[in-house]
């Protein structure tokens, strides 16, 4: 039986200097990167849960708030909200500070879906976490209607697969 961990267990911050190759040509961070930050800051918080590997279900949003202009640092915190058997969703925010005046924004959030793997490459069991906070306690209680989403989300996504088949357009 795992033991359960609490929520604060599994925070975990990164942050970075948005510099010019990491921009469009918008001179603001590239989405793309962004997405990159974020899939690496949630694995880690989903690796100190499961204190094992781990590999990316599913990216369930990223919602980009405001742009993140170059010369601003973006700091990203993630952490593991609810889990079920053998998955977890992970929490990201992301924030923006002007480095001149210090002002700062939150400029993104996402949910992320990772699945813990034992020694045989199979999914397997994590424990469950504990809320604490205010912000912990309404993402937990809000993470199973999200869960529901996701696995109709899941449903819909196979049967369109099974309905493009893997036949590319030229070979009809």
């Amino acid at each position: 039986m795992l033991a359960d961990r609490f929520v604060r267990e599994t925070r975990t911050f990164k942050a970075s200097h948005v510099l010019p190759p990491d921009t469009n040509n918008h001179n603001t961070l590239f989405g793309g990167k962004l997405m990159s930050y974020i899939d690496d800051v949630a694995s880690l918080s989903a690796m100190k849960l499961a204190r094992g590997p781990v590999v990316t279900a599913s990216t369930d949003s990223v919602d980009f708030l405001q742009p993140i202009p170059v010369d601003h640092e973006v700091s990203l915190e993630a952490f593991v909200t609810w889990t079920h058997k053998t998955s977890m969703e992970i929490f990201v925010k992301i924030v923006a500070e002007d480095l001149l005046t210090g002002e700062r924004t939150v400029c993104a959030t996402s949910f992320l879906t990772f699945v813990a793997l034992g020694a045989d490459g199979k999914p397997t069991i994590v424990p469950k976490v504990i809320p604490e906070t205010k912000e912990e306690i309404f993402l937990h209680d809000s993470a199973q209607e999200r869960a529901d989403a996701r696995k109709q989300r899941r449903t819909r996504s196979k049967h369109l697969a099974d309905l493009l088949g893997t036949t590319r357009p030229w070979e009809s």
